[in-house]
């Protein structure tokens, strides 16, 4: 079985471009590189991962994009790029696209003032050239922005899009509405996928179980289905409600009565087949 982590980071921590990293996340104040990684990877018998952009700037796209070439286990590289500039950002496409493991673009969108950022029309141009390069773009939300984003998809349904963290529904408070009826009406666009991680540190980082989340899993199987799904942890931030394995597990486990057929897809095959990994 193929075996893919669809969403990690790395960085090089300093306070300055890492903000969002408050004295509740001090743990998380310090590098967090490959050598860190691999290893918990190759316990929880995950073969590849997918390394996903943690800061808004063309440095960190190229950054990752090296160490891509240095550690075969990254198979592809969700950067950020300018979307809003339309002239640049053809040039960096232009640079970037030559690595067959930039696969998406992400930009950090539930950090915008702007709850409808998505539609400014410079926004919108610039997700309009990422299908011409094969690129994919995940959606980094709240629960208040997934109305604007099924706005997004709808005009776009050639344009693949993976939405980050199961919308980030707020698991500790045991609230479903309204992020499950908008849940509905954005999965009900066929472009839209859906990462099954990021739910440990939505939920108390302190005292949580793997029943906290069925609900949840319930309701994004029901609409997704095992065709636009994949696992991912959201290492390092992930660290901050549990080990990698048991924040694994929390998917795991809940498949783990399911045909071998879907486990296969939900533990890798989609994320390949969504963001076209290669030497897979």
């Amino acid at each position: 079985m193929i075996k893919i982590d669809a969403h990690h980071h790395f960085w090089r921590f300093n306070q300055a471009e890492y903000s969002w990293i408050d004295e509740r996340m001090k743990s998380l104040r310090r590098d967090f590189l490959p050598a860190d990684l691999e290893p918990q990877l190759s316990v929880a018998g995950y073969s590849g991962s997918v390394v996903v952009q943690a800061r808004q700037t063309v440095e960190e796209t190229r950054w990752l994009l090296t160490l891509s070439t240095k550690y075969n286990f990254i198979k592809g590289v969700v950067g950020w790029l300018d979307l809003c500039n339309k002239d640049e950002l053809k040039r960096q496409l232009d640079v970037f696209s030559k690595s067959g493991k930039f696969v998406g673009v992400r930009h950090v969108v539930h950090d915008e003032p702007d709850d409808s950022f998505m539609l400014r029309d410079e926004f919108l141009q610039g997700i309009s050239i990422l299908k011409d390069y094969n690129l994919t773009y995940d959606l980094l939300l709240f629960p208040k922005h997934l109305p604007v984003a099924q706005m997004l998809v709808s005009m776009f349904p050639e344009q693949k899009f993976v939405l980050d963290h199961i919308g980030k529904p707020l698991i500790n408070e045991k609230i479903t509405d309204p992020w499950k009826e908008d849940l509905i009406t954005l999965g009900n666009n066929s472009n839209v996928w859906c990462k099954l991680s990021g739910m440990v540190t939505e939920a108390d980082w302190q005292n949580q179980k793997p029943e906290d989340f069925n609900q949840y899993l319930d309701i994004v199987f029901s609409v997704f289905g095992p065709e636009r799904l994949m696992i991912g942890s959201d290492w390092p931030v992930s660290l901050l409600a549990g080990k990698y394995q048991n924040v694994m597990d929390i998917t795991e486990n809940y498949i783990s009565g399911m045909p071998d057929e879907i486990r296969r897809k939900i533990a890798g095959e989609n994320c390949v087949e969504f963001y076209g990994l290669n030497g897979v």
